[in-house]
Order: structure tokens, then sequence, then C-alpha cells
């Protein structure tokens, strides 16, 4: 659970400073918002005035835009393609180009689910660019949930690093070895294979490694933990968590009722 292992980014910004409680709330509300509250324009809104501000409040804008650029770019052109040229399900034709239509409705559906993708991407690098995950466990666990089911959501937070890390691991043994990575496509095609086995027996070890790990420090312990971390919270805090879950439930409620 170290900080190497997650995106996690040190500063003083006021993000970091927030119980991570309140942001996983802000999570959960912001994607309800983005999927269940009524108007096109709504997750986009979301994005560019609760979003962006609350990066920069943070002091995370530039990695903020950078990896959502990096991610959410490659997806959204897929989408506008299948959608907006390929769907036969969209009738309105907006332009030809060839023997390919673009349709309204395709654009107009492609762009929507890119905007909710984007909100919950972007809410939840905030949660990750700005909590440790020893931090977010502890937070959880303070709060009555499970150990074991703390340590799930932590772990899944983590995939992605974890992954990274020990892929690039890998790809500089290999390298040191002789391997060539990189240069033409098939030359990196190729390059794949010898890199999956470490990649998947790696993971493998490291369950096995996490498992001895957590049951010598008690784990599955029923009684009440102490811990080292102490995590402030403020009424304020509490109180914006309240609206938070309040404004998610009105939103799936609404959506419920109206459907």
């Amino acid at each position: 659970m170290t900080d190497r292992f997650s995106l996690y980014i040190p500063g003083n910004g006021g993000l970091h400073r927030l119980h991570p409680i309140t942001k996983l709330a802000l999570l959960f509300s912001v994607v309800a918002i983005s999927f269940f509250a009524p108007g096109y324009w709504t997750a986009s809104l979301v994005f560019i005035f609760v979003l962006i501000p609350l990066s920069g409040w943070g002091k995370i804008l530039s990695p903020f835009i950078r990896t959502i650029a990096r991610i959410l770019l490659p997806l959204a052109i897929i989408l506008f393609i299948i959608h907006g040229v390929f769907n036969p399900a969209h009738p309105t034709v907006l332009f030809q180009v060839g023997i390919f239509s673009v349709k309204q409705e395709g654009i107009a559906f492609a762009y929507l689910v890119t905007s909710r993708i984007a909100s919950m991407l972007g809410a939840s690098l905030l949660l990750l660019f700005t909590t440790t995950p020893n931090l977010l466990m502890s937070a959880l666990t303070e709060r009555g949930l499970p150990s074991a089911l703390a340590y799930i959501v932590v772990s899944v937070l983590q995939i992605i690093p974890v992954m990274q890390a020990r892929a690039q691991t890998i790809i500089d043994a290999q390298r040191s070895r002789g391997l060539e990575t990189e240069g033409s496509l098939a030359r990196r095609v190729q390059a794949i294979v010898p890199l999956v086995a470490p990649l998947v027996l790696g993971s493998l070890i490291d369950v096995e490694e996490r498992a001895m790990v957590l049951e010598s420090r008690a784990f599955r312990v029923k009684r009440r933990k102490t811990s080292l971390i102490e995590i402030i919270d403020t009424p304020i805090e509490r109180a914006v968590r309240i609206g938070l879950i309040v404004i998610a439930i009105l939103c799936i409620g609404a959506r419920v009722w109206l459907s």
C-alpha cells in the first residue's frame, strides 16, 4: 500500500486537506448528477464549473487535464466514429465524407457519453491524485466499513498504477537482456509476448505476499483497531457530505420517478 503504487500527487492544495470520505461523496454525487440528472449539458457543466475549479484549488490542474486528455481522447474518437458514422439507427445526415455519412444523432449521443465519462473520470482522479491509499483505507475502516471490503476498494483503485510500475520494471529488465521493445509496430508486438508471463506471475506472487503481510498484521481480528494516522474531520465537511449525498439521491430518485 505504498504511495509509489498509487496515483497520489504530494502537495498542500485544498483537496489534499479534505477528508477522504468527503472526496468519495463528491465522486458519488458527480456520477449521480452526470448520469441521472436531466439535461443534455449537465455532465459538461459539472466538469467545467465544478471539477476543473476543484483541480485548480487542489493545485493539480496540469496533471488533471493531461491525464483526462490522454485517457479520454482515444475513447472519444472511437465513440464519435462508431456512433456518428457507422451506427445505422441514426437517420439525420449532417454531411458526407466520401462513402461515409456523419449523422447528427450519433454525434450527439457520442458527445453525451463522452461528457459523462469525463465527469466520472475527473471526479475519480481528484480522489486518487489527492488521497494516499493508506489514508483512504483508514478513513473507510473508521466509518465502520469491514477491513476486507476497505482493502478491496483500495486495491481496485491501485490496479492501474501497480500494473504500470510492474510492467515498467519488467520492460527495463528485458531491455538489459537485449530485448528490443521499441521500433516498428511488428517489433513492439513481438516484445509483448516475453512481458506477459512475468507480469501475470508477478501479480499472482504479489497477491500471496500481500495476504501474508495482512495476516501478520492481524487483518481479520474483530476488535476495533487503533491507527497512527489521525484524520481530521470538521462539521463543515460533514454537512457538505450530507448535501452531496442528498443531491445524488435526489438525482437518482428523479430519474427512477420520471422513467
